[in-house]
């Protein structure tokens, strides 16, 4: 790839280094790649000559060596190669993860080059390349900056801010214009490479590939399915040692392979009208609508019926569900309304295939064979996304009980997802749905990877609903993320805002496609029985006669507390979680990811307003824990994709219920 077909392809490029433990470190500035010339030839590592500068460190004993850390802001895959007499197998980065190595030195070489580039094997080619360049020298680092830019760039002036001063050269030249600096080797340097990409099609066809051939970020090393650990996968970053360690089962073969689904989505303001015109395409005959009585007054409501009489199509509205349904014998289903409405009529569609079923026939079934009526959801509210998957939750009131039944048949025909419809939301409706979409999309992209999950299912029709993070679920959970924390608070300030209610409907419709394919884990897990056993709370701003804890609270009153807990699974992940918060991840710790997160995320309810502090503030007590950790031990749905989590019963337990402490109060 030559030079003039990379900036074709890159809109901005930036490289910024940063010393993040030095109390007197400086602001770091970003540097635009096109302020410097460039060149097709690739570029060599060239060791650093240790000069005789003025002031020469006198530390000679390190205890703690520091790390050499790269950051990969940019929205593609970056590859790296560690360079010294031998080169290192590639590395990739995925967006938003990082590579660290611990500072080492060379006897041959000297210096080590870390070598970063945009293109796949682009080391072995005239790609270009970006050089990251240090020398250990007993107590301190030395590091070049004009190499950060490649050698082309060396001797052009780079006006950066390091804590550092530049080295006094004897003669007042630096040789080939280098820009040496030296600081203690017990510190970390941490160079965050970021890079806005406008791809051409198949630019961005050829990086997903790569992506799905070959990576996905090194993750939870500690979960609960015993055949989990250690064992070849099928990434490029074989050489990256996990962190901790759990025992290994071979006789259980792990997951290779991922799949993709969701409903067909249709997302404007004014879309509900053409939901008659779509039954008459779908050649439906009778329709049954689910909703409730506070939905059945709105204009979404009367968007629909109107547009089914317009096309002459028969429709009745439910009153009893499942029962209702049976003699009624519908073609195809309507839903408007919010995720307990749209969840209901999954369950009217699958009994109105399966008549002789009883209710809990489903609850633990394997996958369902026979065709489904169509169904098309129209949601109200901005929270579930469960117009996207094939996810229906029900509550077992004779059980205090909770918990769902998930195949990907469930999943709608097609979602419509009209921003006119989420207007009438009250303030409190708008926040609750949203910590729903809040930890939809955490959970997701912090799920332990599909090629970890075991055991593979020897027929592809037994693979779950919930599958694990896969770089595609990874796409839409982060970006979900990002458009609820920026978003969440404004629809929950002002109810005129309706462009963040609009993105907020699309958020929650996001982070459904994401979930839905890679799953949700403990924070849900343990939402299902504080909902069931409520102890009386009803939340401030719904309007209802009973006590009532809605889904996106109880979902989120653990959050901090979990994201605590998981934190050391995937430190990468954590951050970069973290970072969609607006917390400044650049002096962060790998091992004070989980901390920094669940600190977020406290942070964030607490600036929304009117949410809980804890299981306290919802009436729980410490003698009520027990009863939690036995409505979650049941959840295996969810729980079997929570990183961290102990594969042993008594250990699970034991961890649910310290989860549960930490939220009495956060």
């Amino acid at each position: 790839m030559k030079f003039a077909k990379l900036f074709s392809v890159f809109s901005l490029a930036t490289l910024a280094v940063a010393v993040p433990t030095n109390e007197n470190s400086g602001k770091e500035k970003d540097i635009p790649w096109g302020a410097f010339p460039v060149s097709s030839t690739p570029a060599v590592p060239i060791p650093i000559a240790t000069p005789t500068p003025t002031p020469t460190p006198t530390s000679t004993d390190v205890e703690h060596l520091g790390r050499a850390v790269i950051v990969n802001r940019c929205k593609v895959p970056i590859y790296i190669w560690s360079v010294g007499s031998i080169i290192r197998p590639q590395a990739t980065i995925l967006p938003y993860g990082r590579f660290f190595e611990t500072y080492r030195h060379d006897k041959e070489t000297g210096g080590i080059a870390l070598k970063i580039s945009t293109v796949h094997d682009g080391l072995y080619s005239s790609s270009p390349m970006t050089i990251f360049a240090y020398n250990l020298a007993g107590g301190s680092v030395w590091y070049d900056l004009s190499d950060v830019f490649g050698d082309p760039f060396a001797g052009h002036p780079v006006t950066l801010q390091p804590a550092e001063p530049q080295i006094l050269w004897q003669d007042g030249i630096p040789p080939s214009g280098s820009m040496v600096r030296v600081r203690d080797a017990s510190g970390d340097l941490v160079l965050t490479v970021s890079i806005r990409v406008a791809p051409s099609a198949a630019n961005r066809a050829l990086n997903l590939l790569r992506t799905v051939q070959f990576t996905h970020p090194p993750s939870c090393p500690c979960h609960r399915n015993p055949g989990y650990h250690n064992t070849n996968t099928p990434s490029l970053m074989t050489h990256v040692k996990r962190h901790l360690a759990t025992p290994v089962d071979p006789t259980r073969e792990k997951e290779y392979a991922f799949e993709m689904a969701a409903s067909s989505i249709r997302f404007g303001p004014g879309c509900t009208k053409e939901v008659g015109m779509d039954f008459a395409n779908m050649g439906a005959k009778r329709v049954c609508i689910v909703t409730d009585s506070n939905v059945a007054k709105l204009d979404a409501m009367k968007q629909a019926v109107e547009g089914l009489t317009r096309e002459g199509i028969e429709f009745t509205i439910f009153d009893k569900a499942i029962a209702f349904a049976k003699p009624y014998k519908p073609d195809a289903f309507l839903a408007v309304g919010g995720g307990s409405v749209i969840d209901t009529a999954k369950l009217m569609n699958l009994y109105n295939c399966y008549p002789e079923a009883d209710f809990l026939d489903f609850a633990r079934a394997g996958p369902s064979t026979r065709n489904y009526s169509p169904l098309v959801a129209v949601p109200t509210t901005a929270g579930t996304g469960s117009e996207t998957t094939g996810t229906a939750i029900f509550d077992l009131v004779s059980k205090k009980a909770k918990t769902g039944i998930a195949h990907r048949n469930l999943k709608p025909t097609l979602g419509i997802c009209d921003p006119l419809n989420t207007r009438t939301m009250p303030s409190a409706v708008h926040a609750a749905s949203g910590l729903d979409v809040l930890c939809h999309s955490l959970e997701s992209w912090t799920a332990i990877p599909y090629h970890e999950r075991t055991p593979r299912p020897t027929n592809p029709i037994n693979r779950p609903a919930y599958q694990g993070a896969n770089p595609i679920s990874d796409i839409f959970s982060l970006e979900a993320l990002r458009s609820t924390v920026k978003y969440l608070p404004r629809a929950v300030r002002d109810p005129e805002d309706h462009e963040a209610q609009s993105n907020m409907l699309l958020a929650a419709t996001l982070a459904g496609v994401g979930f839905g394919n890679a799953g949700v884990h403990l924070c849900h897990g343990m939402s299902y029985p504080i909902s069931s056993q409520n102890p009386g709370y009803k939340h401030k701003g719904y309007q209802v006669d009973h006590p009532i804890i809605p889904h996106g609270v109880s979902v989120a009153v653990t959050a901090p507390a979990v994201f605590r807990f998981t934190g050391a699974s995937n430190p990468d992940r954590h951050l970069a979680a973290a970072e969609a918060f607006g917390v400044d991840i650049s002096t962060v710790k790998r091992e004070s990811a989980g901390e920094v997160l669940g600190e977020a995320i406290a942070q964030f309810l607490a600036k929304l307003g009117d949410q809980p502090r804890g299981l306290k503030d919802l009436g729980f007590k410490s003698s009520d824990l027990e009863g939690l950790v036995e409505g979650t031990i049941p959840q295996q749905r969810v729980l079997m994709l929570a990183p961290n989590l102990s594969g042993e019963l008594e250990a699970e337990r034991g961890e649910l219920r310290k989860l549960l402490e930490e939220s009495l109060d956060y």
